[in-house]
């Protein structure tokens, strides 16, 4: 007889609950891109983007072409890295793979550089410096030049294909192309002589990795400034997640005042008729329309925000229209910020009341906190200059009194040393002498202590001597083949000089080497 009875689900408690990420809620990997339209923006941040855009795509595109006379012996061109020879020629300067501790130190300069410009004014290289932004800004220009500005674009790309459309496309999408290709072919232009190797590309008969470079280069410039644009700067660039560390309530970054912008209101004069209190923000969006980015700014601060300042220039030219002063969207700082909302606000105990931070005229109470560009020069940012400036003196001083002669010395290992039949002791050396001057030298070659020892070139001459002249060839390395003979007993000492000097250009070079003897044997 079985005795088991199955429970009745019914007495089984149901609790409301559901998972987060429930398949009904869960959300695409991948969202789609909202296409940004940006406006046109007129005033002094705008013009200032156009200043930094031309010249820094001048000095991309132009600077392989620049010439510079280092004699018969080097490339006249100014800025030029010479893989072939392992060089790289900036101007008077030229480095050599091993002083490659330079570019180290201009890498860590870029650094600290990249601290000190965000410390004291927030993300300003990313609003008007940096790469992505100056090509989009470059590509823009033509977009709005073909199909018009904002409300042109956006129509457009709403409308159905037709013939004007496509014709529009098209030559858009080509001339970004030819932008791509031009940025590709002024970087190989830094890595061979310019003019040469424009030749050559033209006629076909430059080496494969010219081209390859040159495709490489398109794309990206093309599919980074031309498609993806701000996407760039909020998923592939890692700085707006870094540069939180950079800043302080000290830093000047893009801010929205809504202490004295709130509440908004796109009928002022009427809400102003029915008693209500109004701000300065009418809502009229000119902020979003003009920034690159896509974003309200009066949102907040937003790692999506590169602080170009666009929609400070729209947002002034509002207020001038409508007769209210300047800067209710501004470069500002946290600290000044905070204290202005807590007047504003009496101690975030009350909504925003814009009558406490005006008087009855309309002008802001003495109380306001304005900027003052004395914050900028505080410890931190005095810190980052200072570094930035102890490195790059470092750097000059030791460019300006590096030798440009180098003498290297390898020992032969077999046979260490030679006894010859008269008693004397024979060491082979190896010695490479680096001339690192565009133009041939005599370097005297001697030696320096060892009493008794003479040494002997074959590739010179057959005869023993303590000294020897070498014809040392313009930016190149001299190899000799060396023998050191020491007559007799000599000193006691193993160990002497090897020392290479050029007294036309004051240069020497010094190399302590060991002599082995029976005995002495390393």
């Amino acid at each position: 007889m079985n005795l088991y009875t199955a429970p009745d689900p019914k007495d089984v408690e149901r609790i409301s609950a559901e998972a987060v990420n429930a398949k009904g809620n869960r959300p695409p990997l991948y969202a789609a891109r909202k296409k940004v339209f940006p406006k046109r923006a007129e005033g002094r941040f705008r013009r200032f983007k156009w200043i930094v855009m031309l010249v820094t795509l001048g000095i991309y595109y132009l600077a392989p072409w620049i010439r510079w006379d280092r004699g018969p012996y080097a490339p006249d061109q100014a800025i030029l890295v010479d893989l072939a020879s392992r060089r790289f020629f900036f101007f008077f300067v030229e480095i050599w793979p091993q002083e490659f501790y330079y570019v180290a130190g201009l890498l860590v300069m870029a650094g600290f550089g990249l601290f000190l410009v965000t410390s004291a004014v927030g993300r300003a290289w990313c609003g008007y410096a940096c790469p992505q932004t100056v090509w989009v800004d470059l590509f823009l220009v033509v977009e709005r030049a073909i199909e018009g500005d904002r409300n042109a674009r956006m129509k457009l790309d709403s409308a159905p294909y037709t013939f004007e459309k496509l014709r529009k496309r098209v030559i858009k999408h080509a001339i970004w192309l030819l932008i791509g290709v031009v940025t590709g072919g002024a970087w190989i232009f830094y890595f061979a002589d310019a003019p040469t190797l424009f030749i050559s590309l033209a006629k076909g008969s430059a080496p494969a990795v010219a081209y390859a470079t040159v495709a490489t280069l398109t794309a990206t410039t093309y599919v980074l400034g031309g498609l993806m644009r701000e996407q760039v700067c909020t998923y592939m660039c890692p700085w707006p997640r870094i540069q939180g560390a950079m800043l302080d309530e000290n830093s000047l970054v893009v801010t929205y005042n809504d202490w004295r912008g709130e509440p908004r209101s796109r009928h002022s004069k009427k809400t102003q008729a029915a008693g209500q209190s109004v701000g300065d923000c009418v809502d009229c969006n000119a902020c979003v329309a003009v920034c690159p980015m896509g974003i309200d700014i009066r949102d907040g601060q937003q790692m999506e925000c590169i602080t170009c300042a666009l929609c400070i220039d729209a947002c002034d030219n509002v207020m001038d229209k409508i007769g209210k002063p300047r800067g209710l969207i501004a470069y500002a700082t946290l600290s000044e910020y905070a204290q202005n909302m807590s007047l504003a606000t009496d101690g975030g105990r009350m909504p925003i009341q814009p009558a406490k931070v005006r008087n009855t005229d309309g002008t802001f109470v003495a109380s306001i906190r304005h900027f003052n560009w004395r914050i900028i020069f505080r410890p931190r940012v005095l810190f980052y200059a200072t570094v930035w400036i102890a490195i790059g003196l470092g750097m000059l001083v030791h460019l300006a009194m590096r030798e440009r002669l180098e003498l290297n010395v390898v020992h032969d290992r077999n046979p260490q040393y030679v006894l010859e039949s008269d008693g004397s002791i024979r060491n082979g050396y190896t010695l490479r002498i680096l001339n690192m001057v565009p133009a041939p030298r005599k370097v005297t070659l001697r030696l320096e202590g060892l009493d008794g020892a003479t040494m002997r070139i074959p590739e010179l001459s057959k005869g023993d001597a303590r000294t020897f002249t070498i014809d040392a060839g313009p930016d190149a390395a001299t190899s000799l083949k060396v023998f050191v003979t020491r007559h007799g007993h000599g000193d006691a000492t193993s160990g002497f000089l090897f020392i290479a000097e050029d007294d036309e250009h004051q240069d020497r070079a010094i190399y302590k080497a060991a002599f082995n003897s029976p005995g002495e044997t390393q």
